[in-house]
C-alpha cells in the first residue's frame, strides 16, 4: 500500500522485487491515489510489479480492501511500503499457510530497519492482547523494545494477534469477513481483522523462520496525537465488535476508568495535545460503537495466548 511515498518505493522497492517475484509470487502495489510521481517512478523503474491504482486516498483498511478485491490469488500478503524484505522471505510464511489448514493469517519476525539487531515495535515476534484488551508483543512491551537472540524462534506459534507490517491471509478468508474494518481508517485494523479471523474457527500464527525490517512510523511517529486518537478509538472499538455483549460491556467500563489515567499522565506531562487525542478517541468511541449491532456469541480472545496478564503490571510493577 502506497500514499505518495515515492521516496519509500525508491529505498525499498528495488529489494522487494529482488527477493519476491517469481513464478510463484507477483508483487503489487495498491496506490492511494498518490499525487507525487510514485507511480510514474514505479512504471520507469520496477515494471515487473503490478499497479493497482486508486482514485483517492481511501486509508490502510478501506485501501487494502479494495486492491485485494483486485487480486485474484489464494494467498494474499499484506506488506507496507516501508518494509525491507529479506532472501527467502515469503516461502516460509506460505509453506506454513498451505500445510496449515486451519491457518488463518501469519507474520513474520519484524525487526527494526534502524537497529537489525532490535525488534521493531509494530508487530515485533507476535502480537497479544491482555486482560483489559491492551495489545503487546513477544519482544515489546509499550516501550521496551527487545534484542532478538533468538528467544522467540521455534515452530510456528499461536498469537491473538500478527501485524499488518507483514500479514499473510487467505484472500477469500480474508474478504468472507469484510476485511479491514474501513472505519478504523489506520491502527489496530489488523488487530481487529486477527480477531474476526480467531472467532472464526482459524489461527493467527508467528513464522519465525521469516524476516523482514520495518521503518515504522513512515505515516505517523510515535507520540503523534493523530497516532494517539487512532489508537486509543481503535482499541475500543475492536473489543466492542469482538466481544459478547455482556462481557463486553463489563470489560469496556474498566478498561475506560484505566484509559483516563493515560489521560492524567499526558495532563500531568503538559502533553495536552495528547491529552486532547485521548478525551476525543473516548467521546468518538461513544458515537461510532452505535454503528455495531452484532457481536460474536463466546469471548475467544479471553482463551488466546497472553489474555490472562497485565501489559500495564507487566510493564511498570514487573515483580507482582
Amino acid at each position: 500500500m502506497n500514499w505518495n511515498g515515492v521516496e519509500l518505493l525508491k529505498q525499498f522497492l528495488p529489494t522487494a522485487v529482488k527477493y519476491t517475484v517469481s513464478d510463484e509470487a507477483d508483487l503489487i502495489v495498491a496506490d492511494n491515489g498518490s499525487t507525487d510521481n510514485s507511480v510514474a517512478w514505479i512504471r520507469n523503474n520496477c515494471p515487473e510489479v503490478k499497479i493497482i491504482e486508486l482514485d483517492k486516498n481511501y486509508g490502510f483498511a478501506e485501501g487494502y480492501n479494495r486492491a485485494i478485491r483486485h487480486a485474484e490469488y489464494e494467498y494474499v500478503v499484506l506488506l507496507n511500503s516501508d518494509v525491507e524484505v529479506t532472501d527467502g522471505w515469503w516461502q516460509p510464511l506460505l509453506r506454513f499457510m498451505k500445510e496449515t489448514p486451519n491457518a488463518g493469517a501469519a507474520q513474520p519476525k519484524i525487526r527494526s530497519w534502524h537497529d537489525k539487531k532490535m525488534f521493531e515495535y509494530a508487530g515485533a515476534a507476535g502480537g497479544y492482547l491482555d486482560n483489559l484488551g491492551y495489545p503487546y508483543c513477544r519482544g515489546r512491551l509499550f516501550d521496551i523494545i527487545e534484542e532478538d537472540r533468538g528467544q522467540y524462534d521455534g515452530s510456528p506459534t499461536d498469537l491473538c494477534w500478527a501485524s499488518g507490517a507483514c500479514l499473510i491471509t487467505r484472500r477469500e478468508l480474508y474478504l468472507s469477513l469484510g476485511g479491514l474494518d474501513e472505519k478504523f481508517f489506520a491502527h489496530m485494523e489488523e488487530i481487529d481483522l486477527c480477531c474476526r479471523i480467531l472467532n472464526a474457527g482459524y489461527r493467527v500464527c508467528a513464522v519465525t523462520d521469516s524476516v523482514v525490517y520495518h521503518v515504522g512510523g513512515a505515516s505517523l511517529n510515535q507520540g503523534n496525537p493523530k497516532k494517539t486518537y487512532l489508537n486509543f478509538r481503535n482499541n475500543l472499538l475492536l473489543l466492542h465488535k469482538n466481544l459478547p455483549r455482556k462481557k463486553g460491556k463489563r470489560k469496556l467500563f474498566i478498561r475506560r476508568l484505566v484509559d483516563t489515567l493515560a489521560w492524567g499522565m499526558f495532563v500531568v506531562k503538559g502533553d495536552f495535545a495528547n491529552a486532547r487525542a485521548v478525551f476525543k478517541a473516548h467521546n468518538d468511541f461513544r458515537k461510532m460503537k452505535k454503528e455495531y449491532t452484532t457481536f460474536p456469541d463466546r469471548d475467544i480472545i479471553s482463551l488466546q495466548p497472553g489474555s490472562n496478564r497485565s501489559a500495564l503490571l507487566m510493564r511498570y510493577l514487573p515483580f507482582f
